[in-house]
């Protein structure tokens, strides 16, 4: 026999494609209805237009066929009201928006991914990154935060913009396993329209980003930084003081005198340098196999001695991510090298930094470690 205790446990395995919690838990369960060997399941969508709706159906309809007994299953959707989105929100950020990643109980890793300029792949690298992490099964996330050249939803592939559920709970859309935020889904003029924002508006975006949206657990979260050392990298030292930079420069000694500025920000910011990657290195000749140094060496020893010095810690050499054409191509294509090419040197270069990077301890910086002082 069919029960609701039956059917309820099944429902409690399906969980919202984008929240990424039990449908049961959210109150997307309407009602549940048994007739004999039929099951009815009417369920709340969070919005009439949501996305996902196809995905909700057929992922309650393949669990609840999976009660013995059950030999038809009906889904049916309606759509929460105010009054239940509102509980919604509650259930998921709470009365007050915060910012959750800087609470200092937070184990989520944040990664500002900075450049001294641009054109040393430090996007492409950021979403190649966030990919292989969660090809790895870490649960990822991207903000864009180049308010002014943000490119992360054409390398990444994105498709959707953001979901707004009600004006105070909205989503950011995914794309290969990976959440990703940027000024896209707020230009109703798509991608030629230029963001003209002076600089306190940049700060305000920022935190937007990340108390205005439902981010869920993260493991890790990495931010695509813009070139040079502005208003977007001091606001993301303030808003998020546990971030720990990851410093990207070429081979060529032009760019990584460039690159060592972005990381002496840390003096400043009292931040973290977790290291130097080293973009666009050496490459093997497919004629004669001996290397090629397109763009010169020994820029990220360089930049990562210079750093070390300067800051008085260790910032070691990440990675050197050889030049393929490829991680390009990926990128106009919106299919990351870590997608369209995984054995490729420069994909297994970056699944290894992304192990690394994931797996690293989080440090102290931004941490209450709640002692007092003694006096005398």
């Amino acid at each position: 026999m069919i029960t609701q205790e039956a059917v309820l446990a099944a429902l409690a395995t399906v969980d919202d494609p984008e929240i990424h919690r039990p449908i049961t838990e959210l109150g997307m369960v309407k009602s549940v209805a048994i007739q004999g060997p039929k099951v009815t399941v009417e369920v709340f969508l969070t919005i009439k237009a949501c996305p996902m709706q196809d995905n909700i159906m057929s992922r309650v309809r393949a669990a609840v066929f999976e009660i013995e007994g059950v030999e038809d299953v009906d889904v049916r959707l309606d759509v929460m009201n105010d009054e239940q989105r509102s509980a919604l929100r509650e259930k998921l950020t709470g009365p007050k928006k915060v910012i959750p990643f800087a609470d200092p109980t937070s184990t989520t890793k944040i990664y500002a991914i900075a450049s001294g300029k641009g054109g040393v792949g430090k996007s492409s690298l950021t979403v190649n990154l966030a990919v292989a992490m969660a090809q790895q099964g870490y649960s990822v996330g991207i903000i864009d935060a180049d308010v002014y050249g943000h490119s992360i939803p054409g390398i990444l592939g994105l498709t959707s913009t953001a979901t707004f559920v009600d004006k105070d709970l909205r989503m950011p859309p995914q794309a290969h396993g990976v959440k990703a935020l940027s000024m896209l889904s707020f230009k109703p003029g798509g991608k030629p329209e230029p963001v003209a924002f002076r600089g306190p508006m940049l700060a305000k975006v920022l935190e937007q980003f990340l108390s205005d949206f439902y981010w869920g657990d993260l493991d890790v979260l990495l931010l695509d930084l813009p070139p040079g050392t502005g208003d977007i990298a001091i606001s993301t030292a303030q808003l998020l003081p546990n971030a720990q930079l990851v410093i990207v420069t070429t081979p060529q000694t032009a760019a990584s005198d460039v690159a060592v500025r972005a990381g002496m920000m840390a003096q400043i910011t009292r931040q973290k340098v977790a290291g130097v990657i080293e973009n666009m290195s050496s490459v093997m000749c497919h004629h004669c196999g001996e290397p090629m140094d397109l763009f010169g060496s020994g820029g990220g020893e360089l930049v990562a001695e210079l750093l070390t010095d300067a800051l008085d810690v260790d910032v070691p050499v990440l990675a050197q991510i050889p030049f393929d054409v490829k991680l390009r191509e990926g990128g106009d294509n919106g299919e990351p090298i870590v997608v369209a090419a995984p054995d490729s040197d420069a994909a297994r270069a970056i699944h290894a930094l992304a192990a690394q990077l994931a797996t690293k301890p989080r440090g102290l910086a931004g941490v209450s470690l709640g002692l007092t002082p003694k006096n005398g």
